[in-house]
């Protein structure tokens, strides 16, 4: 078949895209501005058309945007059939048909898995029921949230100190609310950013009026007779009266309706290549079905080729658009996946940013500005190279360290520090926890080198 008639071929038939969000829609988008003219499904299991998850734990929550206008800006029309409001339960590959929770089947020639994450819930489901109990991932969520924020409670419990359950705090102190924070590890942000950084986050945090208790675990969560939550119970033995408890234990990766498929999913993603397109259990890669977004988990040559997950918005933009692409061209002119991660988050007055996966990091040096002054500049260093870098109000830094990283820089940078403060270059360990333990802190996960991870399974603790 020549190269013109291939070209042609896939820019034909039938594209799913199972996944109705930021990275679907990008995928949807790109799939039209690249000659796709066949038919194009977009699976939802949200009655809402794609709309911005990071502004539901900031500016929607403090009432100064609405979720409902969250809606993500098109950039084109994308001619496609909308099926929103319906899961997706299970996939055959032999008939190519992805199966709806309602009955329905869909047939596609290509697949996009897009399915995203979703908050984890509390670890028993009849005190998760309990009045003034959240999770925060969707638009609903939000919106309920708020209300319940804004109704005249006293006191908001948050169950975790990563990067959600951080600026959760923020927004109730912002509203004036008395919070108390439970965070199993030893400091806020440690699983991200480890117990280095996690100090300094630990530091802000008080100094803004957060009850912030490490190293507990609550235990249990006790309603009153009529259904409403009153108080939780503490692994150290101590209890706190709360109106509202807000579950921020991290994410869940949508893989379960892909039970039984024969595709590489497990609870840390999808996996795939560095072309998005997936691998079956045995290893084998398919050349109709792709993953883009916090689902995936794919190789990149920057970091030791292990599969990382990542739950980053730019990442989710740029891997959907890679996969689209490479759904409808030929094999040579496909192209990899090797977008450097970068994450952020404004919270307690701060904006706090990081590039390349710090979790890898067996070594950091502060090289800007000073931990104690809540400024700082903070890079990783691994296998005597430039890993990742952290900043708190730092942010300008961020694009020489992204060169720095995919250039492979030695570490400890051989520079001199532009503002040297308190701290100098010795290399000091970042103290991360425990990688083999279950922790929510990480917005990029590691997971090894293998495509079938079939080992990972969350055990909660009660202790």
């Amino acid at each position: 078949m020549s190269t013109d008639t291939e070209i042609e071929r896939l820019r034909q038939g039938r594209i799913v895209v199972v996944g109705a969000s930021l990275a679907g829609l990008r995928a949807a988008e790109t799939l039209r501005d690249q000659g796709f003219t066949g038919s194009l499904t977009m699976i939802g299991d949200e009655p809402y058309e794609p709309y911005d998850r990071p502004p539901l734990s900031k500016q929607a929550l403090l009432g100064r945007a609405r979720p409902e206008d969250t809606a993500l800006p098109r950039r084109r029309d994308v001619d496609a059939a909308w099926r929103l409001g319906v899961a997706a339960e299970g996939l055959d590959r032999d008939a190519k048909e992805v199966r709806l929770a309602n009955g329905d089947t869909v047939s596609y020639d290509r697949l996009l898995i897009a399915t995203g994450t979703r908050a984890r819930p509390w670890i028993h489901p009849e005190e998760a029921a309990l009045d003034g109990v959240f999770v925060l991932r969707t638009r609903d969520d939000s919106t309920h949230l708020h209300r319940k924020l804004t109704s005249g409670v006293s006191r908001v419990l948050v169950i975790g100190a990563g990067f959600t359950g951080s600026e959760v705090a923020s927004v109730c102190r912002e509203l004036g609310l008395e919070v108390t924070v439970a965070e199993r590890g030893p400091a806020p942000l440690v699983g991200a950013l480890g117990g280095v950084i996690g100090a300094a986050a630990d530091r802000l945090q008080r100094s803004k009026g957060v009850d912030l208790r490490c190293g507990v675990s609550v235990t249990a969560l006790e309603g009153d007779y009529g259904g409403r939550l009153r108080r939780a119970h503490l692994s150290d033995g101590t209890a706190i009266d709360a109106e509202v408890a807000v579950i921020s234990l991290g994410a869940v990766r949508n893989t379960e309706w892909l039970a039984g498929s024969g595709v590489a999913a497990g609870p840390r993603g999808v996996a795939c290549d560095a072309g998005c397109r997936v691998f079956d259990v045995n290893g084998i890669v398919t050349d109709d079905v792709y993953a883009a977004g916090d689902v995936a988990r794919s190789p990149h040559p920057l970091f030791d080729y292990q599969f990382l997950s990542l739950e980053h918005w730019g990442n989710a933009v740029e891997q959907a658009e890679i996969a689209a692409h490479n759904m409808i061209c030929a094999g040579t002119k496909r192209i990899p996946h090797l977008w450097v991660p970068m994450f952020w988050s404004s919270q307690f007055g701060i904006n706090i940013k990081s590039v390349g996966v710090p979790p890898l990091g067996d070594q950091l040096v502060v090289t800007q500005g000073s931990l104690t002054e809540e400024r700082f500049v903070a890079v990783y260093g691994y296998r005597g190279r430039v890993i990742a870098a952290a900043t708190f109000d730092g942010a300008k830094w961020l694009g020489f360290y992204q060169e720095q990283i995919a250039a492979g820089a030695p570490f400890p940078p051989e520079y001199r520090t532009v503002d040297r403060r308190t701290e100098t270059l010795q290399p000091v360990d970042p103290d991360f926890p425990d990688p083999h333990l279950p922790t929510h802190g990480p917005t990029v996960t590691l997971s090894g080198h293998s495509p079938s991870e079939r080992r990972v399974r969350f055990v909660p603790s009660r202790a």
